[in-house]
């Protein structure tokens, strides 16, 4: 399959792999990038889980174990909580709609995916290929796959809006409207509509904790792992609330498709960087599938058959996250004399009874008793109640990212928006281009249709709020090649001018709208666009929030000298959040440890907790500033809050990075440390690469949201990618920190510095190309246990 010359500039290896028909080859170019190449699609796939295998055995073992609800097996009772969480949240519907929702040969493809896993791990126990470290470290080892493994989990997918919905009544209930205005901005402007038997204050915050548990990423610590049977209920909440919610509400991503007429070169233009919490190792990997019939390249998660995001020498597609409102939650009233049962309609139901077992290492098999009504599954009791989740979760077609494996085959408009009619979660804005010019897009996802009510609250589970289906794709919000030659997308809510809120109602919680300005003011001043200004693009770090906070400062009067020193030197500034930046430190430090605690504590009910408001919605906060009237009453209370607040950023700034501002560096303070999972444990901490000064935050392009305690990255692009559509070999990407789960490998983390730095590197797609990148050869062959 390669010459012999190719042969002999790479390292070449020979593995014999169970169940493959025809001999293939994974090519590794020197940037980490496996090219994989079968003769047959059946053959292609299996390959393909056995290449994800090879550089992320660790982590996809985790996360297939995380999803099915099997941590405890290997780590003990600590994790025997999470595990049923885990376990409400499967998917438990029918199989043969779960497959044909996707693509006709779907359950193929993860059938061979599967496979090609487990071939990884016979090769392994045969001696041909390494096991990842980690595996002796914890003394586990990896488990066999099964097709439905792939589809069943659910819970690493992002959806909306549950955890809100409870905040809010809790927001509401203790702290007022303004509160949770400023905790959530609402685009449009709705009232959030609650049912008069369940007022917000009826609502506990206990009723989400099994949702965060189930959606909550794998941790280790001695202690956890220490845990006795006793001790496990104690391990129901792993994380403060704070950072889960800040987690899950600053995903998000960039992409934009720039139509031939503006690049210069007459070929559409494709950028997409997903925004997702940063790990060790990436929760992004590239790869290049070919085999006669496909042949595609991009990104997506190691667990996943196909790709979400790349091209396949015809068509470019890309995703960010898209706001429908998936999730709803709801209160079952129940019989006090038979607690199974729960009012519905004129009368009652039964709740089905799941009796789960779980092994738990070091210890006899534990049974836990799983409940669900007709919404779902019964996340929390309380006196003759019920709290339920409904989620999209649980409809067939609901898989993150599967509705790829058709999209990645699609070879014009039509055929790409027929195949996203399978598409349910996450909810996305899909952008496309391709070699004959066209560029589009398209949201998709599962979209609930509510009537009656708008979902922001929890509401009674007594069949008076049902969902009456979802909205179809073509109700859903498009556009193909629009007049102004681009389309971008980043997470804000980009509803059409007179879209039916009413008639066609999405969701009401977006994300913060700076990044999508940004976006849309570069591209429609920019004459030209090529892959170096996308790259650009992708690393601009303007804060459009700061700018709009830099103008609002200037009508202002303040009191106090250091209020009016700190004025000046943000007046001074260009609003970019480099890493070396003094003003960007004290923006950021006097926003968010100073001002919007004064906000909250403003616009709050007296005496209200304002521990739920955060991280804050910065519109909100930017609205309060430059409206002080709509808010706070008048603008010379404004002006108080705002003289206090600088004069005290200003003070807290010189005490954390001495007097002279000069010294001050956003970087040293908005840090990106890349642990690995077992850092806890033993030796694992060696695994750990060193915290980078980075630059960016919630409202800047390169996107770098924070921690609100300790300024700490937690989110931003897992992945940076730019698409020259049509000369493909000029397409450029970059990964963090590296397309190896495999610590000591050498993609490790050998793009980490790049990333930092904005250094992109070739996504090669040619076949001449990509053999004389080629460092390593793995040739597979048939053969094995």
């Amino acid at each position: 399959m390669r010459d012999k010359v190719a042969d002999s500039e790479a390292r070449v290896q020979e593995v014999r792999v169970s169940g493959l028909a025809a001999e293939a080859e994974i090519a590794v170019d020197r940037w980490g990038v496996p090219h994989l190449r079968a003769r047959t699609q059946a053959d292609l796939f299996l390959l393909q889980g056995f290449n994800a295998a090879r550089d992320r055995l660790w982590q996809i073992d985790l996360w297939r174990k995380r999803g099915l609800g099997l941590l405890a097996a290997d780590f003990g009772p600590g994790y025997l909580e999470q595990d049923r969480a885990a376990r409400l949240f499967l998917y438990r519907g029918d199989m043969a709609a779960e497959w044909a929702a996707y693509a006709p040969d779907a359950e193929a493809i993860c059938a061979a995916f599967a496979a090609g896993v487990n071939a990884y791990i016979d090769a392994a126990e045969a001696g041909a290929v390494p096991l990842p470290p980690e595996f002796e470290l914890m003394d586990t080892r990896p488990a066999r796959w099964a097709a439905e493994d792939v589809v069943r989990i659910r819970s690493h997918c992002l959806t909306r809006n549950a955890l809100s919905e409870v905040l809010r009544a809790r927001t509401l209930a203790g702290a007022g409207e303004l509160a949770d205005r400023m905790r959530a901005d609402l685009e449009p402007p709705v009232a959030p509509g609650f049912d008069p038997a369940l007022p917000p204050e009826d609502i506990p915050l206990a009723a989400i904790e099994d949702f965060r548990l189930a959606i909550a990423p794998v941790s280790f610590s001695p202690e956890r792992l220490a845990a006795t049977l006793e001790e496990a209920p104690l391990w129901r909440a792993i994380s403060p609330l704070g950072d889960v919610v800040a987690e899950s509400e600053s995903q998000g991503s960039n992409n934009w498709a720039v139509a031939g007429t503006r690049t210069g070169s007459g070929r559409p233009l494709m950028a997409s960087d997903p925004h997702r919490t940063h790990a060790l190792p990436s929760v992004r990997y590239m790869v290049h599938l070919s085999a006669p019939g496909l042949d595609v390249i991009g990104a997506g998660e190691p667990c996943v058959p196909g790709i979400a995001l790349g091209h396949n020498g015809h068509s470019a597609f890309s995703i960010t996250i898209f706001g429908a409102d998936q999730e709803d939650v709801l209160v079952c009233r129940t019989d006090p004399e038979a607690p199974l049962r729960y009012a519905y309609g004129e009368g009652w139901r039964e709740m089905e009874v799941v009796e789960e077992t779980f092994a738990v290492r070091g210890h006899p098999a534990q049974s836990r008793r799983l409940e669900f009504t007709c919404h779902g599954p019964v996340v929390h009791r309380d006196a003759g109640r019920a709290f339920t989740i409904r989620t999209v979760w649980s409809e067939p077609g609901a898989a993150p990212y599967m509705a790829s494996l058709s999209v990645m085959r699609a070879k014009s408009w039509d055929s790409y928006r027929e195949a996203l009619r399978g598409w349910g979660t996450p909810s996305i804005n899909h952008l496309y281009a391709d070699v004959t010019g066209d560029i589009g897009w398209q949201a998709v996802g599962m979209t609930p249709v509510r009537a009656g009510w708008n979902g922001l609250l929890p509401v009674p589970g007594d069949g008076r709020y049902e969902w009456r289906g979802m909205l179809s794709l073509d109700e859903l919000p498009h556009a193909l090649n629009p007049e102004r030659g681009f389309l971008a997308t980043a997470n804000e809510m980009n509803l059409p001018d007179g879209w039916d809120h009413e008639a066609r109602a999405i969701g009401y919680e977006w994300v913060d709208r700076s990044r999508a300005e940004r976006l849309h003011d570069v591209l429609g001043r920019q004459e030209t666009h090529g892959v170096a200004e996308a790259c650009a693009l992708q690393m601009d770090v303007h804060s459009e929030a700061a700018a709009r906070m830099q103008r609002a400062l200037t009508g202002m009067t303040l009191e106090g000298d250091d209020a009016k020193v700190a004025a000046a030197h943000l007046a001074a500034w260009d609003a970019q959040a480099r890493a070396e930046s003094s003003p960007a430190l004290l923006f950021e430090l006097w926003v968010t440890r100073h001002l919007k605690p004064a906000l909250f504590r403003a616009v709050a009910r007296e005496g209200a907790a304002i521990g739920l408001l955060w991280p804050g919605a910065i519109q909100s906060v930017l609205d309060t500033i430059e409206r002080p009237e709509h808010w706070l009453g008048s603008a010379a209370e404004r002006d108080a809050i705002v003289s206090s607040t600088l004069a005290a950023a200003w003070a807290d700034a010189a005490e954390r990075f001495g007097a002279d501002p000069a010294d001050w560096r956003w970087g040293a303070l908005h840090r990106l440390p890349l642990e690995h999972p077992l850092a806890q444990v033993g030796a694992a901490a060696d695994w750990s690469l060193p915290a980078m000064e980075i630059g960016g935050s919630g409202s800047t392009p390169n996107y770098a949201n924070y921690r609100v305690g300790d300024f700490t990255a937690i989110t931003g692009p897992s992945v940076r990618l730019v698409v020259d559509v049509g000369d493909w070999d000029k397409s450029v990407f970059v990964n963090l920190p590296g397309q190896s789960g495999v610590p000591g490998d050498a993609h490790y983390a050998d793009l980490a510095q790049d990333w930092q730095a904005g250094i992109y590197h070739p996504l090669l797609y040619s076949r001449e190309a990509v053999d004389a990148a080629t460092e390593t050869l793995l040739r597979l062959v048939p053969g094995g246990g």
